[in-house]
């Protein structure tokens, strides 16, 4: 793994770039890496290098690719700790949470990928035998991932694109690039050709620009903001680019009063409090029905005052710090909206957690809120958790549906056929109830503003296909 490298057609290259980002530690606030960005020559080595890749790599076998991922896999779990360390320091996600929940997202979507491949066929008849249908790939990708869940992020747009035959250049967020970097090498090590697998690294006004705008780019497959999300649909238009998207999220969380409420409200902390509550489809507005509404937030507010935040190198059941300053600050700056908004401010609030002087940690923090408060409707992308109160089944989806987002939302009841009924109803790419937790088959995406196309095993490769009708 070179740090100060991109790589590019099968080799570490030194960029023509000379800018460069000073990557920080969020538990330390010590530059620990300054990282090469990209400039518009290091985009274009990199789309070329895909480009000169694409006929060849298209008319590989599925073997072949099988093969190649069967390595990865292996190398993947072999490298495993190396992983957990590269994504701790980078955003300071918490040793013990890493090891259990970030890094196996790794191996996990590995599998998930050639259990479809093994499967799936690229040609076949149409539905009334006419016609032969083929799935080919659809060509360049470009794959732009953000820094929250930094390997997750990146091998559900890589995977899918190796499998269905399409080389790729990645851009990983520049506040996440030693996962992103390691990831590389076992690509490389993996025996993928040359060029069908390209990285650089560089920020959104440059890089992220000229890789979206790109002519040679067929599709880019974006993962961040809202607002981001929208420039890369603008940017990809003048060539009517594929543009999958898998953007922002304000989930709501239905506690019922028929829930098992200590379960539910487990969940409901730590599911928003997780990860520093820097997951886009983190349950962080919860509803709760009128009859249970002061029991459900006494429980609340002692979860939160036990959320335990501190090192992330420590192991234990505790959160970190958010990734950077920025992103602290624009927490600390919701928070305070809130309280100058009215919200009753129930547990945390502004400033670092007590002992915790430096290092970018937020204090986890629970509002009661009126539901049309600016923190209960904007992404805060933070450890920020809001209640209100509903009366009757129709107000609650009415609440939960009144976002301009639908990526995820949770149901707590243990009326089941409740749960389906109000599920059907929810405008939401992901729904869990009691507390779910997806597999690495099942497709992840949203609707309205938070996106389209779909992440994850089968529903993943399709968008990185197109369909041909070949009759005779």
């Amino acid at each position: 793994m070179q740090v100060d490298q991109f790589y590019i057609n099968g080799e570490w290259v030194k960029p023509f770039s000379k800018d460069t980002f000073a990557l920080v530690n969020p538990a330390t606030e010590a530059v620990i890496h300054h990282i090469p960005l990209a400039n518009q020559a290091d985009v274009d080595r990199a789309v070329s290098a895909a480009k000169q890749a694409a006929v060849s790599y298209s008319e590989t076998t599925v073997q072949e690719r099988i093969g190649w991922l069967t390595n990865l896999l292996q190398i993947y779990r072999q490298r495993a700790a190396d992983m957990t360390d590269a994504m701790i320091n980078e955003m300071g996600t918490p040793r013990s949470f890493t090891e259990a929940v970030q890094t196996p997202c790794g191996d996990g979507h590995i599998e998930a990928m050639l259990e479809v491949l093994a499967d799936f066929e690229f040609s076949h008849t149409s539905p009334r035998g006419g016609s032969t249908l083929r799935h080919e790939p659809v060509g360049v990708s470009v794959l732009i991932t953000p820094w929250n869940w930094p390997i997750n992020q990146v091998v559900v747009k890589v995977l899918p694109s190796l499998a269905a035959g399409c080389p790729c250049v990645l851009k990983p967020s520049e506040e996440s690039p030693l996962s992103a970097l390691l990831f590389a090498q076992m690509v490389h090590d993996a025996g993928f050709p040359a060029g069908a697998f390209n990285l650089i690294n560089g920020n959104g006004a440059v890089a992220g620009h000229h890789l979206t705008s790109h002519p040679d780019v067929d599709l880019v497959s974006f993962t961040g903001s809202t607002r981001a999300g929208k420039l890369v649909q603008t940017n990809a238009i003048d060539t009517v680019k594929r543009v999958v998207l898998e953007l922002g999220g304000k989930a709501p969380n239905i506690i019922f009063a028929d829930a098992d409420l200590p379960a539910a409200i487990a969940f409901s902390a730590q599911g928003c409090f997780s990860n520093a509550g820097q997951t886009c489809d983190a349950p962080t507005r919860v509803l709760v029905e009128r009859s249970i509404y002061e029991q459900v937030k006494v429980g609340l507010i002692e979860a939160t005052n036990n959320t335990q935040v501190d090192d992330p190198q420590k192991t234990g059941d505790h959160i970190g710090p958010v990734v950077n300053r920025r992103q602290f600050e624009q927490i600390q700056s919701m928070i305070q909206q809130g309280i100058d908004e009215g919200a009753e401010l129930l547990a945390g609030g502004v400033g670092r957690p007590a002992g915790l002087e430096q290092g970018y940690y937020v204090r986890p923090t629970l509002f009661a809120v009126d539901h049309t408060m600016t923190i209960n409707t904007e992404e805060i992308f933070g450890p920020v958790l809001c209640i209100s109160v509903f009366d009757t089944e129709e107000e609650a989806i009415r609440m939960a549906n009144d976002t301009i987002y639908g990526l995820g939302a949770y149901i707590q009841t243990t009326d089941l056929a409740k749960a389906q009924r109000v599920a059907k109803r929810i405008r939401a790419g992901n729904i869990s109830i009691n507390g779910a937790a997806y597999d690495y088959d099942v497709p992840f995406g949203g609707m309205k503003q938070s996106g389209n196309g779909r992440e994850n095993g089968l529903y993943g490769l399709h968008d990185f296909l197109d369909i041909k009708a070949i009759t005779i």
